[in-house]
């Protein structure tokens, strides 16, 4: 059930994420949670979008290296302690989160948070089973 994130690798320069993402615009790609990591010359831009083929054709054509990564999304209450609440049920059952970030999209009662682990299975049944509900690619494509 894992959802795919693709990670852009681009200089860290003026005007490179607006390329990328002015790219994606008008190829009607919706950008649902983005993450930008950074070194003194490279940045790591981590995308969860609603069209990956459309995304990755085009952001490939336009010279980027793109890698594809397997994430897990949940979606947890907007509200104080529940993103713990959801980390503390990974890390009781000895999970480590490498990174997360949210998305730009969220509901009234609910926020959607994208977690980068070592074992995707794992850590779903996990939180399944504390009774969190998992994101899908087509809840992406509903967002």
């Amino acid at each position: 059930m894992a959802i795919r994130q693709l990670t852009v690798f681009v200089e860290n320069k003026r005007g490179t994420i607006v390329s990328v993402t002015d790219t994606l615009s008008r190829h009607n790609v919706n950008i649902r949670a983005l993450s930008i990591a950074e070194t003194e010359d490279f940045g790591i831009l981590r995308l969860i979008v609603n069209d990956e083929a459309t995304a990755v054709k085009t952001l490939e054509d336009e010279g980027y290296l793109i890698k594809i990564t397997e994430v897990v999304g949940v979606k947890i209450g907007d509200a104080p302690g529940k993103l713990t609440a959801a980390l503390k049920v990974l890390d009781d059952a000895n999970v480590n989160i490498e990174y997360l970030y949210a998305f730009m999209a969220r509901t009234e009662k609910h926020a959607y948070v994208v977690l980068r682990v070592e074992n995707n299975a794992e850590a779903e049944a996990i939180l399944e089973n504390a009774g969190f509900h998992l994101i899908t690619n087509a809840d992406i494509e509903k967002l």
